[in-house]
């Protein structure tokens, strides 16, 4: 393959673009981590590399790069093409709605439903965010739920804890830039294992839950991000067993427990008949986020 030895004809962003366009289809890359094709993909990436608004590319297709400029925008693109990594580990970023977090290889690329919920404060079940004194981020990874729940509920202590503790030192880079190091805590550890008795009026978790079958079929943009946080178990259910045998112990009363499975409603369903599972609307459908009640739970 000899296209990124031969591109002296391309001057503008316009022509980057297209050319990107054409290689990232050609490799057949899968996209997932922020954006869904290949034109989305390509315009951030050069928009990213060339330091311009990434909401603002009419004004900039027919500008002319500098030598330079093209070679950092052939290096991305060939980059993303060649080592199949997502987007996010190259620019060292990742977007929730407006929010912007910085991510690399030691934690999954931030892409959780439960983010949209937060934006508006988890209503109607909670009904004053205000009253919300105590959260807790289960599975933290770069620390987005931590920090988008902390702005949701603006007098609440917000818990992070993973696993991992290379997870933790990319939130802990996260809490500081959004200057909430007094309200959060990071803690290392499994689960609820280290929290001792430490009860919340909310607990948010984004746990690992793809299935084995599902984790050996992931493309290598996925097979790039931590395994930890992607496969649990035979069926992708593990943690989210651990997570409702606990949960109700550190609820306070009439606390919530929202949860994110994945593609898991079903096997979730079948295998918890009697609990009253309640599925939360999101844009993308309503099968992918569970919440239930402190007094719902065994």
């Amino acid at each position: 393959m000899k296209h990124f030895d031969d591109t002296e004809s391309l001057i503008t962003v316009r022509d980057w673009l297209r050319f990107a366009v054409s290689r990232f289809n050609e490799a057949e890359l899968f996209f997932g981590h922020g954006s869904d094709n290949a034109f989305d993909e390509a315009a951030y990436l050069i928009l990213h590399t060339l330091h311009l608004p990434l909401d603002r590319l009419e004004p900039f297709l027919d500008a002319s790069l500098t030598h330079g400029e093209s070679e950092e925008v052939q290096a991305v693109i060939e980059r993303r093409v060649k080592e199949r990594i997502p987007a996010a580990y190259l620019t060292h970023e990742a977007w929730l709605g407006a929010h912007r977090f910085y991510v690399d290889e030691r934690v999954i690329v931030p892409r959780s439903f439960i983010a949209e919920l937060l934006q508006e404060q988890l209503a109607p079940w909670v009904e004053e965010p205000h009253e919300v004194t105590r959260a807790l981020d289960l599975c933290t990874g770069s620390g987005c739920l931590a920090i988008l729940a902390a702005l949701a509920f603006p007098n609440a202590q917000v818990d992070a804890v993973d696993l991992s503790r290379d997870a933790l030192d990319v939130a802990e880079r996260n809490v500081a830039d959004y200057s909430l190091t007094d309200r959060i805590e990071l803690i290392e550890s499994d689960l609820f294992t280290a929290l001792g008795g430490r009860t919340y009026d909310v607990i948010l978790s984004n746990p690992p839950y793809v299935n084995a079958e599902s984790v050996a079929a992931l493309p290598p943009e996925y097979q790039a991000e931590p395994e930890l946080a992607l496969g649990s178990g035979e069926d992708g259910l593990d943690a989210t067993r651990q997570i409702l045998a606990a949960a109700k112990a550190h609820l306070n009363p009439g606390g919530l427990l929202v949860v994110e499975i994945g593609h898991n409603r079903d096997a979730l369903e079948a295998a918890y008949p009697t609990l009253p599972f309640t599925w939360l609307d999101t844009e993308s459908g309503d099968q992918f986020v569970f919440m239930l009640r402190r007094e719902d739970l065994p």
